[in-house]
């Protein structure tokens, strides 16, 4: 399976005062920190390598997740410093670790999909990037991906209309030369690169059946200990 890069590089404003002290991917779920949750979740898809964009209290990351064997996993990082370059950026700024294709997590997702599927999907599509999406109907937050016969048409964050039904599901897929694109030491979002590949129908589909779960807000962190509180 191909490698996937963690966005963990956040300040996590809409945690604080928790993510004064702590960055948010160690934030507490179900009495463990959600990375150990997230990498081991990784592992049982068949994952061998994680590579950890950080920047934001990036010691504590590394000192937690260490080389990632205790996960199952090989964990590399890539290491933005005091200045902060966005999603994007900081994808830039990895993609010597990240090989000809990879998958993109968002460090504060708890996703319940088939990674082999989402895979497999991409290859099939011969486009340079896949997005999943979930039917949101803005249920969880704002639908941002109009959806026409299975193919994206428009993701926008900013420029949004009302066949807008799907969201952004917090998974994706991209290679290499969609990022070469782009200057290194830029600060830039991933949103850009998703509304870039839209539009011209570059980005291809894969459809979450089940919903997300973040731990970006309050009462996201909330829901998923709630969640996984029913597990156990």
């Amino acid at each position: 399976m191909i490698p996937v890069a963690v966005l963990a590089g956040g300040i996590g404003t809409r945690m604080r005062p928790w993510t004064e002290n702590l960055p948010k991917s160690l934030l507490e779920v179900a009495g463990e920190p959600f990375l150990a949750h997230q990498l081991r979740a990784l592992a049982s898809q068949g994952i061998e390598e994680v590579i950890l964009c950080i920047g934001h209290m990036s010691a504590k990351i590394e000192n937690f997740s260490g080389d990632g064997s205790e996960f199952g996993l090989q964990v590399r990082y890539s290491r933005e410093g005091s200045r902060l370059f966005g999603t994007g950026g900081a994808l830039r700024k990895a993609l010597p670790l990240l090989g000809e294709e990879f998958f993109v997590l968002y460090g504060d997702s708890w996703l319940e999909i088939d990674y082999s599927k989402v895979f497999k999907a991409f290859k099939l599509s011969g486009l340079p990037a896949l997005m999943t999406v979930f039917h949101n109907q803005g249920r969880w937050d704002t639908s941002n991906v109009e959806i026409d016969r299975g193919q994206i048409k428009l993701y926008s964050k900013k420029n949004r209309n009302r066949r807008m039904t799907h969201i952004d599901y917090g998974l994706g897929i991209l290679t290499k030369h969609v990022l070469e694109l782009y200057p290194l030491q830029q600060a830039f979002d991933l949103a850009e690169i998703y509304e870039k590949l839209s539009l011209p129908n570059q980005l291809a589909c894969f459809e979450a059946t089940k919903r997300f779960y973040e731990i970006g807000s309050p009462s996201g962190l909330e829901e998923l200990n709630q969640k996984f509180g029913d597990k156990l």
